[in-house]
């Protein structure tokens, strides 16, 4: 059934959406942690996303009218760290100061994490107003066969 394959679809948005704003919330906790559990300054993440279906938009549109069992919307790939570099904050009575008296702060910047958390919000509600046209249409189509 076809209206099941785009259930499946935005399920699969509301999952990945959840999952960037637990990463983000996890960038915002650590925004000023100077040490982990490495040694290291905390470093920003970022989850990646691919479509969970290979193929042209006409394979997608062909797959979505239920002529295929492909499984179609969004998968997380993998949280991977922002490889940008660290701030350098003079504070030479920090104990995580270098010989130079410099303090490596995380990449995390709060701007940006405040518009990434605003993106995944509206993409996750997007995907919940999806799923409850797509139930509300099926709701309608049973009550039709009484």
């Amino acid at each position: 059934m076809a209206f099941l394959n785009a259930m499946n679809i935005s399920a699969s948005g509301l999952t990945a959406q959840r999952l960037r704003l637990d990463v983000i919330s996890e960038n915002i906790a650590n925004a000023k942690t100077t040490r982990t559990e490495s040694g290291q300054p905390y470093r920003r993440k970022m989850v990646v996303f691919e479509p969970s279906s290979k193929g042209s938009f006409k394979d997608s549109l062909i797959n979505a009218a239920g002529s295929s069992n492909n499984q179609q919307g969004v998968m997380v790939t993998q949280v991977e760290e922002d490889n940008s570099p660290l701030k350098q904050v003079y504070d030479p009575k920090n104990p995580d100061a270098d010989a130079n008296g410099y303090v490596s702060y995380p990449n995390v910047d709060l701007l940006k994490e405040t518009v990434d958390s605003m993106d995944a919000t509206r993409s996750y509600y997007a995907n919940v107003t999806a799923f409850n046209a797509i139930k509300d249409m099926a709701t309608k189509g049973l009550e039709v066969g009484k």
